[in-house]
């Protein structure tokens, strides 16, 4: 398993200064992958918008939850998924790719799921599928991005653990950096994370410096052009 390499826990911080949106302008301006590519769509929902930005990586794998195993009533929890889950650096968040049709029939992850993943040192969850149980969850500090919420855990059982999973029209590998907030979730660059911090304060001085204009009586569309010019 590839897993890009470590953050210390200064750069972690620094990361988590920022909103998703200003994480993605900064991440644009190194242009190491399309600008529409890299996170999450619409379908994707945060379920706790005042939760402050999670930073972590990702463990992967698959998830459904419509059909009924072929001869037990229940599946049962793996001890190979949760060791999987050890193996990827903390912070760690989970992401599960729903297979069903359409997905979120079920909830893997409601408040004993949470609980376990809370003590394998996961600070987040991510998945195109349901989540249930919302106050005891986020009571955990456990973040939750799903598409849905859903009453029951249905037949949830999980399948190919560990590997490359697309959520909301995000691709994610297994120990991706994800940054993410009530805007969604995005992956950011190994080889740029680092330095994503100083150009994220730099493009959100310049934005400030057009929205003071944009407040003040000096303002006119005008001037707005060769603001916007020194802006970048």
């Amino acid at each position: 398993m590839a897993v890009a390499p470590l953050l210390t826990e200064e750069e972690l911080d620094a990361l988590r200064v920022f909103d998703t949106c200003m994480v993605a302008n900064a991440i644009e301006t190194f242009n190491v992958r399309l600008h529409n590519s890299g996170f999450t769509d619409g379908r994707i929902r945060c379920m706790f918008e005042d939760a402050p930005p999670m930073v972590g990586y990702a463990a992967t794998a698959r998830l459904r939850s419509g059909a009924p195993p072929i001869v037990h009533g229940t599946f049962r929890d793996r001890a190979d998924f949760w060791n999987a889950i050890l193996a990827i650096p903390s912070p760690r968040i989970l992401v599960l790719e729903d297979m069903d049709d359409p997905p979120g029939r079920g909830a893997f992850v409601g408040d004993m799921h949470a609980a376990i993943l809370k003590a394998l040192g996961c600070i987040g969850y991510v998945t195109n599928g349901a989540v249930r149980e919302l106050p005891s969850v986020r009571s955990m500090g456990i973040q939750l991005f799903a598409g849905s919420v859903a009453v029951s855990h249905a037949y949830a059982h999980i399948f190919d653990i560990g590997s490359a999973v697309k959520v909301g029209g995000m691709e994610v590998r297994p120990g991706d950096l994800l940054h993410g907030d009530r805007h969604g979730v995005l992956t950011i660059p190994v080889e740029i994370a680092s330095s994503i911090p100083a150009v994220a304060a730099d493009l959100q001085k310049a934005e400030h410096k057009v929205i003071d204009f944009c407040r003040s009586s000096a303002f006119s569309v005008a001037k707005l052009g060769e603001v916007m010019k020194k802006k970048g």
